[in-house]
């Protein structure tokens, strides 16, 4: 909330019940807070606090002292969004006073806002360019992200998960059938956000049409195969990889492997033991990442490469390369059966 808003909701416990209700009505807030004079919080008043006192019989000339809450719901700064809105919704409250620990007022959040997705600038760059071979006859008129899962290409189904969590600003790299791409989304108006698109005159591989940004972003950008269905939160990606201080971001799956056949542990020759089907546990590439755009610049223009290479030489070069473990739904659209259960279940 902005200070002078703040200020304006902010009053001395020496005012009237009715000086309260004006203040509270003008603020459209239905709270005031109540503050000392060094603005250290002692309480707050509702419009719910004000009706149960004259329900009881206060005048409205009292002072307001007697009907505050003087033991409001409060939070740190430090506080995470979702620990907010989990707090708020158990405890019914719209509107939280975020405070120091001496209690100094720092700010008011509303409910309503917080559920609201946080409005992202960071740029998401989808890559689209890939001929999609391994799904054969699926892939031959039409590219891999244009394919259709309940009604609409799976490309749509990623920008509208993106848009749901607070973004708008898309980049769309395309080479293989990409008219057919760029004849459906257009400018993105049509999904009030905007599309600008790399046209890659060759394959460039799951990076190398990073090279090809005119301008680099200023935030860092989060980059996703076309081919991709997950419902990854992207801006909680983004804050782990600001609050690790990363060049580049990898989201990871964990993923496990059975061995069919009991293992055989030997030492020189000899048995030493046994391990019935042995589990072995690993992480795999998601296809989702977060970069910095400094980091682009380690990219030759127009020359092929692919993630895994590009993440090993920003490690090389910067450094702090790291991993984003994830649990939420995730498929790759890489075989025909992939394709066909993405489309019989809803993902």
């Amino acid at each position: 909330m902005k200070k002078k808003l703040l200020n304006d909701i902010t009053v001395l416990s020496n005012i009237s019940i009715q000086e309260a209700i004006k203040l509270i009505d003008k603020g459209e807030m239905q709270i005031a807070l109540v503050a000392d004079e060094a603005n250290h919080l002692l309480g707050t008043i509702t419009d719910g606090d004000i009706r149960r006192s004259l329900i009881q019989g206060a005048a409205l000339e009292e002072s307001i002292i007697n009907v505050m809450n003087k033991n409001p719901h409060t939070a740190k700064s430090d506080v995470s969004r979702e620990e907010l809105v989990s707090v708020m919704q158990a405890n019914k409250i719209h509107q939280m006073p975020i405070v120091t620990n001496d209690n100094y007022i720092i700010d008011l959040l509303l409910l309503d806002e917080l559920i609201l997705p946080l409005k992202r600038q960071n740029t998401i760059v989808i890559m689209c360019g890939g001929k999609g071979k391994r799904l054969g006859q699926y892939t031959a008129n039409c590219p891999k992200p244009m394919l259709d899962i309940r009604g609409k290409p799976v490309l749509e189904h990623i920008i509208e998960r993106a848009k749901n969590n607070g973004f708008t600003k898309f980049i769309l790299a395309i080479n293989h059938l990409g008219d057919m791409i760029e004849d459906y989304f257009e400018d993105g108006s049509n999904w009030d956000i905007n599309i600008k698109y790399l046209k890659e005159k060759e394959p460039l591989g799951t990076a190398g049409a990073l090279s090809l940004l005119e301008q680099l972003p200023v935030e860092p950008i989060v980059i996703i195969n076309g081919d991709v269905l997950s419902d990854i939160k992207f801006g909680e990606m983004i804050d782990y990889h600001q609050k690790k201080q990363a060049f580049a971001t990898m989201a990871v799956r964990h993923h496990e492997v059975q061995n069919p056949f009991g293992e055989v542990k030997t030492e020189d020759g000899k048995i030493v033991g046994f391990d019935e089907k042995p589990i072995y546990t690993s992480y795999i590439n998601a296809g989702i990442y977060v970069v910095q755009p400094n980091a682009l610049k380690l990219l030759q223009q127009n020359k092929p490469c692919d993630m895994p290479d590009f993440f090993m030489n920003i490690k090389t070069q910067l450094d702090n390369v790291i991993i984003y473990p994830m649990n939420e739904s995730w498929l790759d659209l890489g075989h025909p059966s992939d394709l066909l259960w993405a489309r019989e279940n809803n993902i």
